[in-house]
């Protein structure tokens, strides 16, 4: 299951509709920021781990980060310290508050939302992303063990987390969105 089914299947919808409630925007367009801001966030993770210290650093947030809490109970991402939290994971993610700012500003050509709702949807999305990614990871026989388990860490990571993120390996995770958003948030 890829990191943007996690979310969406989290509480049985209920992150991505607190998600739309929050930013005031319907539920296909809060599902396609979140994928595009998602696979933003996938660039940055994928950069960060081709470092043998980022990919260190990235296992260690995972593992102790707590970071499911954001969805096993949706009001908890939208609190003051979660957004703390997701903007602490921004800077490690991305590396700046300009490339935050970037990342809103391409998925605002791409998809027409403001980038004000971008930016105020990043720091919660980043937190859901981690939330995500350590239930996958912490799963029986899941990523982390994987991982863990030897050979090439830093491309083994960059291939995992492109693969939650791009369900059929098209390169692309428009279309693994809205099949599943049909599916699940109706």
């Amino acid at each position: 299951m890829g990191l943007l089914q996690t979310i969406i299947e989290a509480q049985g919808g209920a992150v991505v509709k607190q998600l739309a409630n929050n930013t005031g925007l319907d539920t296909n367009n809060t599902v396609a920021a979140l994928a595009k801001l998602l696979g933003g966030l996938n660039k940055g993770v994928q950069t960060r781990t081709a470092q043998p210290s980022g990919l260190e650093a990235l296992m260690g947030a995972i593992q102790k980060g707590n970071h499911q809490r954001y969805l096993e109970n949706s009001q908890e991402a939208f609190t003051p310290s979660a957004l703390q939290d997701g903007n602490k994971i921004l800077g490690h993610i991305l590396g700046s508050k300009d490339a935050s700012r970037s990342l809103a500003g391409q998925v605002q050509k791409e998809t027409g939302i403001s980038d004000s709702i971008l930016k105020k949807m990043l720091p919660i999305v980043a937190t859901m992303a981690m939330g995500a990614l350590s239930k996958q990871t912490h799963s029986k026989g899941g990523a982390l063990s994987q991982l863990l388990g030897g050979g090439n860490q830093s491309s083994g990571a960059s291939s995992l987390l492109s693969s939650f993120l791009d369900a059929d390996n098209d390169g692309s995770v428009i279309d693994d969105v809205m099949g599943m958003a049909a599916k699940f948030l109706r």
